[in-house]
């Protein structure tokens, strides 16, 4: 396992920042990863994973509501 240093604190920060994760969940990350609990870990990254996968399909939903709004109001004004 790579050592923890300020080059990778930076990486897993930035990385789990982009991802969209919250400081505590970062903090609590990189506190497991000093423990070396790795299992742990993923089950961390798998929940919030989970939690983005969700709000995509409820972002699809809505999507998907405007585009059959648009589509009944072209087929009411063809006929």
């Amino acid at each position: 396992m790579e050592a923890i240093t300020e080059n990778r604190i930076f990486k897993i920060r930035r990385n789990l920042s982009d991802a969209g994760c919250e400081e505590a969940l970062i903090q609590k990350f990189l506190s497991l990863d000093q423990k070396q609990e790795r299992e742990e870990q993923y089950r961390l990254l798998s929940r919030h994973r989970a939690a983005l996968l969700e709000n995509l399909h409820q972002d699809q939903y809505k999507i998907d509501c405007l585009d059959y709004m648009v589509y009944t109001m072209k087929k009411e004004e063809n006929g």
